[in-house]
């Protein structure tokens, strides 16, 4: 069955969120296994304000904030320290990070400042290397 085709247009926080909260008291729970999930109002939401809102933060941002190494910012990253060294270095024409390097640095930033307020379900999402979805 084809997927139905959807138009995005950029979308407001505030008016997301609310709906978000009224959608969230209606929802009902998921069927474990039961994939794929059904893409409803509330996902749809969620995409686009992820897709219109991207976090990001740069290197040298990240770098002025903590005390860390380019080795660091390479291995938060998954890049070399070469690629690292190369958007410090204002003499060589490099490749800028790309969106998913300083998604990296935001969430990295966002683990370092708040990493004793996040319950731990949600770091075992975040940090934990397991498959998601078993067949």
């Amino acid at each position: 069955m084809p997927k139905k085709q959807s138009f995005h247009h950029p979308i407001d926080y505030r008016e997301a969120m609310e709906r978000l909260e009224q959608l969230g008291q209606q929802r009902e729970p998921k069927q474990e296994n039961s994939y794929p999930y059904p893409i409803t109002e509330r996902e749809q939401i969620l995409i686009r304000l992820y897709s219109y809102y991207q976090l990001g933060m740069t290197p040298q941002r990240f770098y002025q904030k903590w005390d860390v190494t380019q080795e660091d910012i390479a291995l938060i990253c998954s890049c070399s320290a070469h690629t690292v060294n190369g958007w410090f270095n204002t003499s060589r024409r490099c490749s800028p990070p790309t969106a998913g390097h300083l998604r990296h640095l935001a969430i990295m930033d966002f683990l370092l400042e708040d990493f004793e307020t996040i319950p731990r379900e949600l770091l075992d999402r975040l940090c934990l290397k397991e498959d998601r979805i078993v067949n």
